[in-house]
C-alpha cells in the first residue's frame, strides 16, 4: 500500500498539536492525560495499549506491534514531560498547539513530544498496512525524564523490565541536523554523559561583618568556584568522540580537515578550541565531549548582611564521560577546591556508550543520506542525560534518532529547552518520513 505522505503530514501534525496543548510541565509532571490521549489513538486503530501510573497522575503509555519473533524487539522511546516556560517571553502560547505559517509552536516540539508524534505516526501506519516485523516493535511514551526518570523509564525498567525489553531502542538526542563549514552533517547520538551532582560545602569563623577577618567560609567558597570555573581538567577520548571528530573533519574543506583531529591532541585541543569556539555552539559542545565538568549552578550563604555565616554552600553539576566515575571526576578537582572545601555527591548516574558498528546505526545514516542527499552523518556523544542510560545499564543498544533537518534562521539545537520552541510541519513530515524508513527497513 503506498502512503499519502502528504496526509501523513497533515495527521502527525495534528498528533503533535494535541500533545503540546497537554501541559506536562515537570514539575509536577502531570502526564497521565497525555498518555490516556495517545491509548485512545492507538486503541481506535486496534492496538491494544496499556497506560501505567509510576505515582497519582505520572503516566506512562507503552503498545506493542507484535512481530514473527525472528529477532529481538526494537524500543521506540520518548518522554511525554516537559521543562517549564516563562509565558511572557514567549511569542505564542508555549501549550496552544499553534500552527503559524507552517511553524508549530509550544514547548514540547523539539523536546520529545515531536518524536512521540513521530514514534505514534509509525506505528499507525504499519497497522493499517498490515505490516508484520520479524521483531516486535514497542512504543513506549514515559513521564519524568526531565527530573531524572526517577517515576519514568525507571520505575519501569525496575518494576516492568518486560514490557519494555528490548536489543535496540531509538530514543532521544540525535538525529538533528546542523550545518558545518557549509556541509549538512546529521548528530546519530551513540553516547551520553553520566551525572556528578556535588555539593561543596566551606566553613569559617562567624562574627560581626563590620570586622573582616581572614576565615570567611563565603570567601573560602568563592575562591574554590573561581578556581573550578577556569580549570583545565585532562581530557578524554571515548570511541565515539574520536569518530564524531574524525567523521566530522572529513565533511570539511582544507584547512579544517587536516586541523580537526589535532582536536584530540592535548597538547593542541586548547589553540583549536580557540579557532572552533568562532561558531558559538560546535566550540563548547566540542570541549564539554573532550573533558569531565564541573559547573557551579546554585550558591547559598548568609542569612543577615551584617552577620558573617559560619558555613556556605554551593551546588556544582558535574558531567562524567564514558568509563569515569564520580570519584575521577572529585580527583581531577581537588586541586582546585584547596583544603578548605567538603564535597558530597548529591545525584549520579552512569554515563554510557553504544557501538555504532551496527545494522541499525548504518541504517539511519544511509536513510537520512538517501532523504537529504550530499548531507553527512556521524556519532554523537550528548555532553547531558536522557532516559537511554537505564537502557544501556540492561544492554539495550541505545541510538538518539528524532531525525529533524536545520531549519534556515533557527538552531533546534539552541531551542531545546529556550523560548519560543517550534518546529516546521514540513520538518515534521521530514522526521516521521525518515523514521518510518528506518524502522521499517530494520525490522522486515
Amino acid at each position: 500500500m503506498a502512503v499519502d505522505w502528504k496526509a501523513v503530514e497533515e495527521e502527525v501534525t495534528g498528533y503533535l498539536c494535541d500533545l503540546v496543548r497537554f501541559d506536562t510541565t515537570n514539575p509536577p509532571g502531570n502526564e497521565l492525560p497525555a498518555a490516556e490521549y495517545l491509548r485512545d489513538v492507538l486503541a481506535g486503530e486496534g492496538f491494544e495499549p496499556i497506560v501505567l501510573e509510576s505515582a497519582p497522575n505520572r503516566g506512562q503509555l507503552i503498545v506493542r506491534l507484535k512481530g514473527s519473533g525472528e529477532a529481538p524487539p526494537l524500543l521506540l522511546l520518548s518522554h511525554l514531560d516537559v521543562v517549564p516556560v516563562e509565558r511572557d517571553k514567549w511569542e505564542h502560547d508555549p501549550f496552544g498547539g499553534e500552527v503559524v505559517d507552517g511553524v508549530i509552536w509550544g514547548r514540547g516540539t523539539i523536546d520529545t513530544k515531536e518524536l512521540t508524534a513521530m514514534q505514534l505516526m509509525v506505528l499507525l501506519l504499519f497497522k493499517r498496512e498490515g505490516f508484520t516485523p520479524k521483531r516486535d516493535i514497542i512504543m513506549a511514551a514515559t513521564a519524568d525524564e526531565e527530573a531524572g526518570g526517577k517515576f519514568g523509564v525507571g520505575w519501569l525498567v525496575e518494576n516492568h523490565w518486560p514490557l519494555i525489553e528490548a536489543e535496540y531502542a531509538i530514543n532521544e538526542g540525535g538525529g538533528i541536523g546542523l550545518e558545518v563549514g557549509g556541509q549538512r552533517v546529521y548528530l546519530i547520538q551513540t553516547a551520553e554523559k553520566g551525572v556528578c551532582w556535588m555539593k561543596l560545602r566551606a566553613t569559617g569563623k562567624p562574627g560581626h561583618a563590620s570586622t573582616p577577618r581572614g576565615d570567611n567560609a563565603v570567601v573560602h567558597l568563592s575562591q574554590a568556584i573561581t578556581r573550578i570555573a577556569s580549570a583545565k581538567l585532562p581530557q578524554h577520548r571515548t570511541a565515539t568522540v574520536e569518530a564524531f571528530v574524525k567523521g566530522l573533519a572529513r565533511t570539511q574543506k582544507f584547512p579544517a580537515s587536516v586541523l580537526l583531529p589535532l582536536v584530540l591532541n592535548p597538547l593542541l585541543e586548547p589553540l583549536l578550541l580557540k579557532q572552533i569556539s568562532a561558531n558559538e555552539m560546535l566550540g563548547p559542545i566540542m570541549r564539554a565531549m573532550l573533558h569531565n565538568t564541573a559547573t557551579p549552578t546554585v550558591l547559598q550563604a548568609g542569612q543577615k548582611t551584617n552577620v558573617i555565616p559560619s558555613e556556605a554552600i554551593a551546588e556544582v553539576d558535574g558531567r562524567l564521560l564514558p568509563g569515569q566515575r564520580p570519584e575521577d571526576l572529585l580527583a581531577e578537582l581537588r586541586p582546585y577546591l584547596g583544603d578548605k572545601i567538603e564535597v558530597e555527591f548529591l545525584t549520579t548516574s552512569q554515563p554510557c556508550e553504544s557501538d555504532y558498528h551496527t545494522p541499525l546505526y548504518q541504517l539511519c545514516e544511509q536513510t537520512l543520506q538517501e532523504f537529504d542527499p550530499g548531507c553527512a552523518a556521524v556519532p554523537f556523544l550528548v555532553t547531558g542525560s536522557t532516559d537511554g542510560r537505564y537502557l544501556a545499564q540492561r544492554g539495550v543498544k541505545v541510538y538518539g534518532f528524532a531525525p529533524l533537518q536545520q531549519e534556515p534562521g533557527t538552531s533546534i539545537w539552541e531551542m531545546v529547552h529556550g523560548h519560543n520552541e517550534r518546529l516546521s510541519v514540513k520538518n515534521l513530515a521530514f522526521g516521521t518520513r525518515v523514521l518510518y524508513e528506518v524502522v521499517r527497513r530494520f525490522c522486515a
